[in-house]
């Protein structure tokens, strides 16, 4: 009997054998090394020793960060039972760029890109395509209703500029003065009739793309001096009312005389309001000595003028892309050129080719300003044969073919 006296110390073991076996069925068998050494990567102990720095905590417990107790709060004494393992392909992890516009309660799907916002075309007009202009711009969910899609087609009409498809033909001139162009000696009527036949020309070697005709008025006129004389503001408008019926375009031309560009463009600038209306600086007559001597720009200036037009559209919230025409014959006449930006939205900048003489002087002038290729689109002007002495005039005229044969292809083509 005398087991009898060990009975407590039996009971005892035995208690704590099935003790041990429930703790580590509980555990999933944790009381390993490895396991422990996992948990304490996971909750650091609170107060770390000096000598040996904490474990760098893997990718995966890395996750637990947020949602792990302090390192101050007291930690469990016994085993922690550690997380399913990773599957063999992970999900990515979002986009942080994308998830930082989700709000925190998103729904799945939340995360999908947002639609990108075409920003407002300028330039290039050969790589421009309507049919990619007419795709919607929203999100997959979004269903526009009809009073919206109405909305958006405004836009992007306001935003489709002619060039997109096109070459502008243009007669150029003076509407009371003989000496000083094409557009001085026909009537406006006349001029409409004269440009559908050229146009027609240019039609056969376009390649397809559509010829747009214009009337190209010098509205600034520089004297003697310096000094400037400016048309009619009515017979501007005539012109601008009888182009748009006739579905034409005008440009008004500034020869800026003994003025600062900035004071040249400002006087320009009322008639933006007009949708067929398009501006023109004409850097040769920028001085005080007009047929002396050739007068010049500077690229901040040149850059300082698309700017104004640009402020002025976005101000009096004018619609649409404006174009600016400027001229150079030599290298003078806009200097520092290769700072001229071409990227304004709502300004298309044409760089055209001015001056007369015999095919190789001209194509020599155009192949000059071919080489500033941060001004992209270009400009061709030709000169008609007159009958008043000392005029100057190409000899022969280049042909519609041979104009639009220069590379690259102007998309602006002017007859004086």
């Amino acid at each position: 009997m005398r087991w009898k006296s060990y009975a407590p110390y039996i009971l005892a073991l035995a208690l704590i054998g099935l003790s041990g076996g429930v703790l580590a069925a509980v555990a999933g068998d944790t009381a390993s090394a490895e396991s422990l050494a996992a948990a304490e990567a996971i909750s650091p102990p609170a107060t770390p020793s000096s000598a040996t720095p904490p474990a760098v905590p893997s990718a995966d417990a890395s996750l637990q960060t947020e949602t792990s107790p302090p390192s101050e709060a007291p930690q469990p004494s016994w085993p922690v039972p550690q997380p399913a393992p990773p599957a063999a392909n992970p999900p990515a992890l979002p986009n942080p760029e994308l998830s930082a516009t989700v709000p925190s309660d998103a729904q799945p799907g939340a995360l999908l890109p947002q639609a990108v916002q075409p920003a407002p075309y300028h330039g290039f007009p050969d790589l421009y395509s309507p049919a990619v202009a007419a795709e919607s711009t929203n999100g997959p969910a979004y269903v526009p209703d009809e009073e919206d899609l109405l909305r958006q087609e405004e836009e992007r009409s306001a935003h489709l500029p002619i060039l997109a498809n096109n070459i502008i033909l243009a007669f150029y001139g003076h509407p009371g003065s003989k000496r000083m162009g094409i557009l001085g000696e026909y009537s406006k009527e006349d001029l409409a009739r004269l440009l559908k036949g050229y146009e027609k020309l240019y039609e056969a070697v376009s390649g397809g793309k559509g010829v747009v005709g214009a009337y190209y008025l010098i509205y600034g006129t520089c004297w003697p001096g310096g000094e400037i004389g400016y048309l009619k503001d009515s017979v501007v408008k005539s012109y601008i009312d009888y182009a748009a019926k006739e579905g034409m375009l005008v440009f008004i031309d500034h020869q800026i005389g003994k003025y600062t560009v900035a004071e040249a463009v400002k006087r320009l600038l009322p008639f933006l309001k007009y949708p067929n209306v398009h501006l023109a600086l004409d850097p040769e007559w920028r001085t005080t000595s007009p047929m002396k001597v050739i007068g010049a720009i500077t690229a901040d200036e040149l850059n300082q003028a698309q700017e104004m037009i640009q402020d002025y559209l976005d101000r009096k919230r004018i619609p649409g892309v404006k174009m600016l025409v400027v001229h150079q014959f030599n290298q003078k006449m806009i200097e520092d050129r290769s700072k001229v930006r071409a990227n304004f939205d709502r300004v298309i900048l044409i760089h055209t080719a001015d001056g007369f003489g015999p095919p190789a002087l001209k194509r020599s002038s155009y192949a000059y300003n071919a080489q500033a290729t941060n001004m992209p689109l270009k400009g061709f002007k030709l000169f008609f044969k007159s009958a008043y002495p000392g005029a100057g005039f190409d000899d022969p005229l280049l042909t519609p073919r041979e104009v639009l044969s220069l590379d690259p292809e102007p998309r602006v083509v002017i007859y004086q």
